[in-house]
């Protein structure tokens, strides 16, 4: 189990890496200092809430952390479509991390259910 909570932290923190990386390629127009900053606390709020729920004590306090951190990489993975559907940058630039935050959406709804069972 411990070596399955390192992968989550490291693809987590990997994921807000890569999506701080991504923003940095944003335009600078209005939409996408927005869009930008929402990105960047979804993102980076996936990785945080799975640190937090590495701390608690508690089972139902860990499940309600994951709980959390599985909204944020869904609402990232929102604002991922959104950046590749406007054009913000090529949906080519955007497929890998894509795919990563739909992994990590199964990946924590699966610890999240185990944690409540």
């Amino acid at each position: 189990m411990a070596t399955k909570q390192r992968d989550i932290d490291e693809r987590t923190f990997q994921f807000a890496v890569r999506s701080l990386k991504m923003v940095n390629a944003m335009p600078k127009s209005a939409s996408g200092m927005v869009v930008s900053r929402q990105i960047v606390r979804s993102a980076t709020g996936v990785g945080a809430n799975v640190t937090e729920a590495q701390g608690t004590s508690t089972k139902k306090e860990f499940a309600r952390k994951m709980n959390i951190a599985r909204g944020e990489a869904r609402e990232a993975l929102y604002w991922l479509r959104l950046i590749a559907a406007s054009g913000m940058l090529p949906e080519s630039r955007l497929s890998k991390l894509i795919q990563e935050g739909n992994e990590l959406v199964s990946i924590l709804t699966a610890i999240v259910k185990r944690a409540r069972t």
